[in-house]
């Protein structure tokens, strides 16, 4: 699964959005303040639009879709919509 961005030493938390998806934004600013307090943890953003054929090959129905990977790059959690910090934070825990 080619992102095109660097996965995080311990765990990357992705996020599909869409230009026009307004929970897209509180997911981004979530998944930014837990990847800047845990060292080792990236936060990628991928316009869902633009990456249709990764879009297609993952499943994603809708945006904001979040899936925690490990530090191989491999799915542990996936979900959809605003998640909450303390979620975010129980998933990573799964992939470290």
């Amino acid at each position: 699964m080619e992102l095109g961005a660097q996965l995080g030493e311990r765990a990357s938390l992705v996020q599909f959005s869409s230009a026009f998806c307004q929970p897209c934004r509180a997911t981004r600013r979530i998944l930014a303040e837990v990847a800047d307090m845990i060292e080792g943890v990236e936060h990628i953003e991928i316009d869902a639009e633009a990456r249709l054929e990764l879009v297609r090959a993952l499943g994603i129905e809708k945006t904001p879709t979040v899936l925690v990977l490990d530090s191989a790059g491999r799915i542990v959690r996936r979900a959809s919509g605003v998640p909450r910090k303390a979620d975010v934070i129980a998933a990573l825990g799964a992939a470290i």
